[in-house]
């Protein structure tokens, strides 16, 4: 089922049809161990959060095992994650594009696993800070190489709403990590200096899981036909569409479509900058938009629910994480639920909704809570019908950004827009509403919910103008690669245009509107909808 051909030579030029082939599979056993080997991390970074902020009043007592104050950890040690995990999430997404998504999602992992071992031996603060720091470089590192080849692996048909869900599958993982923390706090079940060492402790384990699970997953081919690997290309998805038609128990329909690839190692870092913020500036604009409005919304009301549960409710700070735990519910089943649609109904349609729609909720949220209208209860409710909608919102951010992009760039475009979102949310962010959230005056909190909601709607209406319909294309076709360029049968048509519009004014038209077409088809991946790479 072989499909491609190519010229001999340094910087040789290949045409075929992997991309096709790899988008119009069914969905299949071998697409969930896709899932299961690369999105399972996601849950790993929700446990991994949710943990160090539940634990931070026990690692604080005397008896831990460690000496260090409850502000330290969700001061300092907050910060370092942070600060680790946009710094790996540049530092590895310029490795993915250029040595490949397996080796990179296979190291990341292992640098993620050594640093949540060591970090559940701690024995000072300095150790404590450093690998907390080195877990957040690991995680960050994830997202670049995960996102990368999740969405060069799974079908266009189906790329919208598994990308969503597997991004929401990170409240799975706080929902855990509440509960977890319940449990390995009691004192009547694990010591003060143990309980707190087996959460990380747990993180590890479910790590080597993924681990053994990712070991199967194998190397994007489309990174490897730009990077002159087409023949293992061919063998990989030979061998996928092998295992899908034996489970279908029928073969698989022809593919539509070719592209041809100029193959080189490298793209520059100053290429790679040009095609983001100059060729693809509206779509940079597009993407620090989403990010920064789901920073904003998720922190106001993320940062300090805490607080406000105890200040103005009275609950007892050792009850919050249920409440938490609910809010985490009201996260995963958005995306879970609207994730299809951002596949059906469109994602421009899709994203500015939840966008808006969260915002103005979490508007009128403020609205009940300056009126006194709510409960410790009914101001849950209103949270998880808020990020119910952000959620899907968010996770369609991190979709966005890993799609709208040429291949060669997209690990990196993944990296710097959530580097962005996480310094956004977790640096900005305190700074903004740390205060306002604590400081027991009921105008401060509605002023740190308005900003959110605010910054949510105006990235929505962002969204309705910029958002590409991106739907059940290609990734091609979507933004074509940088090392893209016309067949051999294209350029042939075209001077068949060009003589023949020399020839015959009368034919010129004709002419040259069938040899653009093709032009531009070979150039696509699927023959799909072409679009203006300005947008």
């Amino acid at each position: 089922m072989s499909s491609a051909t190519a010229t001999a030579g340094p910087g040789r030029t290949i045409t075929t049809a992997i991309p096709a082939r790899l988008d119009r599979l069914p969905w299949s056993r071998w697409h969930w161990t896709i899932v299961i080997g690369l999105g399972t991390v996601w849950i790993l970074d929700g446990l991994e959060v949710t943990v160090v902020g539940n634990i931070s009043s026990r690692l604080s007592e005397p008896g831990s095992g460690l000496s260090i104050t409850s502000a330290q950890i969700t001061g300092i040690a907050a910060a370092l994650y942070v600060a680790g995990a946009c710094v790996g999430a540049l530092f590895w997404g310029r490795m993915t594009d250029r040595f490949g998504r397996k080796k990179l999602f296979m190291i990341t992992l292992a640098v993620y696993l050594a640093a949540t071992a060591l970090t559940a031996v701690s024995f000072s603060p300095w150790w404590f800070f450093l690998f907390r720091f080195l877990t957040g470089f690991g995680i960050g590192g994830e997202y670049a190489a995960i996102n990368s080849a999740i969405d060069e692996l799974i079908p266009a048909f189906y790329r919208g709403r598994v990308d969503l869900i597997i991004n929401g599958s990170f409240w799975i993982g706080a929902v855990g990590g509440s509960l977890l923390s319940i449990v390995a706090l009691n004192t009547d079940i694990f010591a003060k200096n143990v309980g707190w060492r087996l959460t990380f402790a747990l993180g590890v384990v479910l790590g080597l899981v993924i681990l053994v699970v990712r070991r199967h997953v194998p190397e994007s081919p489309r990174w490897l036909l730009i990077h002159g690997r087409e023949r293992e290309a061919e063998d990989i998805v030979s061998s996928i569409e092998r295992r899908v038609e034996a489970e279908k128990g029928e073969p698989l329909p022809e593919p539509e479509g070719e592209i041809s690839i100029q193959q080189r190692k490298n793209v520059g870092f100053g290429e790679i900058a040009r095609t983001i913020f100059a060729t693809y500036r509206k779509r940079s604009v597009l993407g620090f938009s989403l990010f920064i409005g789901q920073a904003f919304l998720y922190n106001a009301i993320t940062f300090g629910f805490g607080a406000i549960l105890t200040t103005f409710f009275d609950v007892p700070t050792g009850n919050t994480g249920y409440y938490f735990a609910v809010i985490a519910v009201g996260n995963f089943f958005g995306p879970l639920l609207l994730g299809k649609l951002f596949d059906t109904v469109g994602r421009r349609v899709m994203i500015s909704s939840t966008y808006l729609l969260s915002g103005l909720l979490l508007f009128g949220t403020a609205w009940l809570f300056d009126r006194g209208s709510l409960t410790a209860t009914t101001l849950t409710a209103c949270w998880c019908a808020v990020l119910f909608f952000a959620s899907a919102g968010a996770s369609s951010a991190y979709l966005t950004v890993s799609e709208i992009f040429p291949m060669e760039t997209r690990a990196m475009s993944i990296a710097f827009f959530y580097a962005i979102g996480t310094a956004a949310g977790g640096i900005t962010g305190p700074l903004v509403f740390a205060d306002l959230t604590e400081s027991g005056v009921v105008g401060d909190t509605v002023l740190a919910f308005q900003i959110g909601a605010g910054l949510m709607c105006a990235a929505g209406i962002v969204a309705a103008f910029l958002a590409v319909n991106a739907e059940r294309r290609s990734l091609e076709d979507i933004a074509k690669p940088l090392t893209a360029v016309a067949s051999a049968s294209a350029k042939a048509k075209a001077r068949v245009t060009r003589k023949s519009a020399g020839r015959s004014p009368g034919t010129a038209g004709a002419a040259g509107a069938t040899g653009t077409a093709d032009a531009a088809g070979a150039t696509g991946a699927t023959g799909g909808r072409a679009e203006s790479s300005s947008a």
